[in-house]
């Protein structure tokens, strides 16, 4: 049953050493933030910054042995690992060889409908809040497929000159055929605009006018996922990844359709990794007049007639700022990993106009010129908008071999990811181990079945304020667990009967680390493990009762919900799988 997940994770490894050089971008150096050889005062004060908040975490330097979650941080280099991300343990916790870097996969800019900022002014805004990458991506339509998205590139690149401990990816929203939007973005070279157009003029459900819930639509967005997989097999670029955003917000993501859009391509390659676990427009929720009274994630929709039936109305909404599908313990995200395959999770800023800053959109006629001018001083601090700047918020962290784009796109591949909002821990390293191996987030252990098997977890609390002005306490850690079932008979499902919470952890420190160690005793069957913490602001009884989630995400109040006060970070699971 596992042997799915088997190619599921870790399968980028093998694409990806043969592109981590010798290219434009491919490759770069660590970031000075994090290169010990580079003296404090040759730093810029973002990098001074930078670097200050990874020391007072414990993740530069001499902290980086009795942490353990950072072996990387300070030296770049890899552990040697194996698909599986399970390595003989006779070297102790020294790290698991990742260097975790913070990121952002969607934002828009002035090359968006409904954007306004330049690319220049998104990267910049991303280096200030601790972003390592990110990826623009501005919406599919007629305008961006025919000019936009070729007039974009030269803005990304020198915004790649001009930010060098930053990874920008060109990227797009794609309206995924008889779907909701989702992040398509590519490896940089010299064909990633000719490939990101044709994808767009081909495969994109607003160019096409196929927006409705057909089987043709659905089977169009099958065909675009398959396109971007030859693309890569046949080295027009060396990557390609598609997530989807918002997936719970209008009801048009079916089950069926994830799971379709997931097995598109080989799992050894696979091109779909995931959806978003918690949606951007995070500021949407803040009460009038101090902010747009609406949804977090502007998530205040209704079933509409392309509506999956089988959604209940709650799913419409968000809970503890997380999208439905993953804060629902047994809920969609469980269902599709008792499969044993992989679909992992982001926390995006999907940043198109933020809360409380003073620039205007410039003019221009989007339709003609494929994009705004640049923002202009609105002379007033604008308190209508619900977004945040990338990393303001929102940040996503994934396990990297090495800082290159190559890298950050293994990383998420693999699945070694874990999200949080409003800076609520600065690190997190989670390692399942029995017998003499162990395996990370996104892997999985095998092992003989009836071995021992414990979850060792080391988590950095917050050592900084956030941009609110106030370091965060984590209250509550969960493991949450399940079966692996195998491949689901009904395409439509969306419960994991067996999932539930099966160990909850007071968090009693505010400083330093703090390590949870699980015993899963002996295991005989095969299963998963994934995370999740609190600030313990607001909780509620889950939706499969208080048996499986005692004390879950609590629905968030349209209209009033201040995304500062209930936060919450997830992590991506770990399989154990015993023959």
């Amino acid at each position: 049953m596992g042997h799915g997940h088997s190619h599921g994770h870790g399968h980028g490894h093998h694409h990806g050493h043969d592109h981590d050089h010798g290219h434009d971008h491919g490759s770069a150096p660590l970031p000075a933030a994090f290169d010990t050889s580079v003296p404090d005062e040759a730093l810029t004060p973002e990098q001074q910054s930078r670097r200050s908040m990874l020391r007072r975490a414990g993740l530069l330097g001499a902290g980086l042995a009795t942490v353990g979650a950072f072996g990387a941080a300070a030296s770049g280099t890899a552990a040697a690992q194996s698909s599986t991300g399970a390595r003989n343990s006779s070297g102790g916790r020294k790290g698991n060889g990742f260097l975790w870097l913070a990121g952002d996969h969607h934002i828009h800019t002035q090359y968006s409908s409904d954007g306004k900022y330049r690319v220049v002014d998104q990267v910049r805004q991303g280096a200030k809040h601790g972003m390592d990458w990110l990826v623009i991506t501005d919406h599919g339509s007629a305008a961006h497929a025919k000019i936009g998205v070729d007039k974009v590139n030269p803005d990304i690149k020198r915004a790649r000159d001009a930010y060098e401990d930053t990874l920008v990816f060109q990227g797009l929203e794609w309206n995924i055929p008889g779907a909701e939007h989702g992040t398509v973005f590519v490896h940089p070279g010299k064909n990633e605009v000719s490939v990101l157009k044709q994808f767009e003029n081909d495969y994109d459900g607003s160019v096409k006018n196929a927006s409705d819930s057909t089987p043709a639509n659905e089977a169009l967005a099958v065909a675009g996922i398959a396109f971007l997989g030859e693309q890569v097999q046949r080295r027009k670029v060396k990557d390609a990844l598609m997530l989807a955003n918002h997936p719970a917000r209008r009801g048009v993501d079916s089950p069926h359709e994830i799971r379709a859009w997931r097995d598109a391509t080989s799992a050894r390659h696979q091109i779909a990794v995931g959806f978003e676990g918690a949606p951007g427009h995070q500021a949407a929720g803040l009460p009038a007049p101090l902010g747009m009274g609406r949804a977090r994630g502007i998530y205040d929709n209704n079933p509409s007639a392309n509506s999956f039936p089988g959604y209940p109305p709650e799913s419409y909404r968000t809970w503890g700022g997380f999208d439905w599908m993953t804060s629902t313990v047994g809920g969609l995200w469980d269902s599709l990993l008792a499969e044993g395959k992989a679909w992992w999770i982001s926390a995006n800023s999907d940043s198109h106009q933020v809360y409380a800053d003073t620039a205007a959109r410039g003019g221009g006629d989007f339709n003609t010129d494929g994009r705004y001018g640049d923002p202009v001083y609105n002379g007033q601090i604008d308190t209508t908008q619900g977004d945040y700047w990338p990393g303001q918020y929102s940040r996503t962290h994934v396990g990297a071999e090495d800082f290159s784009y190559a890298a950050v796109m293994d990383g998420i591949r693999a699945g070694r990811v874990w999200v949080d909002h409003g800076q609520l821990i600065s690190g997190l390293d989670v390692r399942v181990s029995g017998g003499s191996r162990w395996a990370t987030l996104g892997g999985a252990l095998h092992v003989k079945k009836g071995t021992n098997v414990t979850l060792t977890v080391d988590i950095a609390l917050a050592q900084d304020a956030n941009w609110a002005g106030f370091i965060p306490k984590l209250a509550r850690v969960d493991v949450i667990q399940g079966d692996v079932t195998g491949p689901a008979a009904d395409k439509d499902t969306l419960v994991a009967p067996t999932t539930k919470v099966v160990k909850s952890y007071e968090v009693n420190k505010t400083t330093g680390t703090v390590r949870i160690t699980y015993s899963l005793g002996r295991v005989d069957r095969p299963l998963y493990l994934r995370l999740r913490g609190s600030d313990g602001n607001r909780s509620a009884v889950g939706a499969r009762g208080a048996a499986v989630d005692p004390a879950g995400p609590a629905i968030d109040v349209v209209g009033d919900a201040d995304p500062w006060k209930d936060l919450w970070f997830y992590s991506n699971p770990v399989w154990v799988l015993p023959a």
